[in-house]
């Protein structure tokens, strides 16, 4: 059974493959993966607020220190956060526990390499070859070649000075912000980089015991912030997921503005500043066609991956682009971080408001098209191409959406879900043909 999806290893704590039993052998694969056979190498841990984040931590950590590891602990940190520390440490590889925009009762274990990307394909499959295999050996590794285990006490404030450090300490006095934290990884961080930086906040969902992450709040419902930016009179909201990778915003007029809108934000100051690299930006389909319309008028080239925020990092590092991003919100910052990071992001949005001396809702200027997502529950992944009247349908949509209209359906490489995707300028028709390709999907697989 195949282990890694688009983002790790993710499922249901203590069910396979989330089980400790799992993680131990993953720590074991991982140190003789990811560092070729070097004496005392040194790894990074770090994980979100989950309940069962406890487990899997010392599961891992007994897998690495069995293998000769030596293990650094750093407790409740951002994702973007385990990517910068694996550099700041000189460590040879990082692990985040955590499953993201997912509820508590989920969670998962994300690699960094030494650089703090994420892992490519052919490596996760040399991690999992061994572990399904069960060719772990540990019989060689006795007395003092036997890993440790410590926890860094000022990890967080690391992150916190690397992600004030990205907008130079630009100064946020005068600016009102109400901040998501979703209960998750950033519960503490992120306060203290805006306070730290002068703005005036008000904080949401920052009180985690284990399983309240993302509940009600954060990135996947983004209604709870637009209502606290009307309501206090805010300048901006942030809201971010439950490991802190994925940012979303509210502007001052109660706007939601999801990963398309701030990488238009981005990439037209970037490119006003003769800052963006190749004069390209990279996304994934799911990317909305106005945002596609909108680069070519400013004369900014698009390239799309599938989706996963690692395959835009692929390609931005095989061509040096510094900027690209999902519209779930995770917006990588190549000149600043390795991997997506909602707070840095975050601040790039903010230091670009307060040099303007513009609101954001005169910045946002990207009008999407009308989009529809629909999620099937499913049982197995068959091939849609192999589901012949899914196709009928599907060509049938094709003429009425013309040129002014587009499909997607996939798997979600995380969860057992179908997800299709309609876009087009006739809201009523994108509804139509979404619901019927997603009817279509649940009879042929659905649960």
């Amino acid at each position: 059974m195949k282990l890694f999806g688009t983002d790790g290893v993710r499922g249901t704590a203590n069910v396979y493959p989330i089980t400790p039993e799992i993680a131990m052998k993953l720590g074991k694969a991982a140190a003789v993966v990811l560092t070729k056979g070097k004496k005392k190498p040194l790894f990074l841990i770090g994980k979100d607020t989950r309940i069962s984040c406890y487990m899997l931590e010392n599961a891992l950590t007994a897998g690495l220190t069995s293998m000769g590891a030596n293990v650094l602990l750093v407790g409740p940190v951002p994702t973007p956060g385990v990517a910068h520390l694996v550099r700041s440490f000189a460590a040879d590889a990082g692990i985040m526990i955590s499953a993201s925009h997912n509820s508590f009762m989920d969670n998962g274990i994300k690699f960094f390499d030494k650089r703090g990307f994420k892992l490519p394909d052919a490596i996760e499959e040399e991690i999992e070859k061994l572990v399904l295999n069960d060719d772990l050996n540990t019989d060689h590794i006795i007395e003092n070649d036997i890993g440790r285990a410590k926890r860094i006490e000022d990890a967080q404030g690391r992150y916190i000075e690397f992600s004030k450090n990205s907008i130079s300490n630009h100064s946020l006095k005068g600016l009102k912000i109400v901040l998501d934290c979703a209960n998750g990884a950033a519960y503490n961080v992120a306060p203290l980089i805006l306070r730290e930086l002068g703005a005036e906040l008000i904080v949401l969902n920052n009180n985690p015991n284990g399983v309240n992450i993302n509940k009600d709040g954060g990135a996947l419902h983004p209604e709870v912030l637009k209502a606290a930016v009307l309501g206090h009179n805010a300048d901006v909201g942030i809201t971010l997921d439950g490991d802190a990778d994925r940012i979303l915003m509210v502007d001052e007029l109660g706007n939601i503005l999801d990963g398309d809108h701030i990488l238009a934000v981005a990439a037209l100051y970037l490119k006003e500043k003769g800052k963006l690299n190749n004069n390209h930006v990279v996304v994934t389909q799911y990317t909305n066609i106005a945002f596609d319309k909108l680069m070519e008028k400013h004369n900014i080239k698009v390239s799309k991956v599938k989706n996963g925020d690692r395959y835009v990092i692929e390609e931005m590092l095989k061509h040096d682009y510094n900027l690209g991003g999902e519209f779930s919100g995770h917006i990588i910052f190549s000149d600043y971080n390795s991997t997506g990071d909602g707070m840095v992001a975050g601040l790039q949005i903010l230091k670009i408001m307060l040099i303007k001396k513009k609101k954001l809702s005169e910045i946002s200027v990207l009008e999407k098209y009308p989009q529809v997502i629909v999620n099937v529950k499913v049982k197995e992944k068959k091939l849609f191409e192999n589901m012949n009247i899914l196709q009928n349908v599907i060509n049938d949509s094709k003429k009425k959406l013309g040129n002014e209209g587009r499909y997607l359906i996939r798997y979600s490489g995380t969860e057992k879900k179908a997800r299709v995707m309609v876009e087009g300028l006739d809201e009523n028709l994108i509804k139509n043909i979404a619901n019927s390709l997603a009817k279509e999907i649940k009879k042929e697989v659905g649960e």
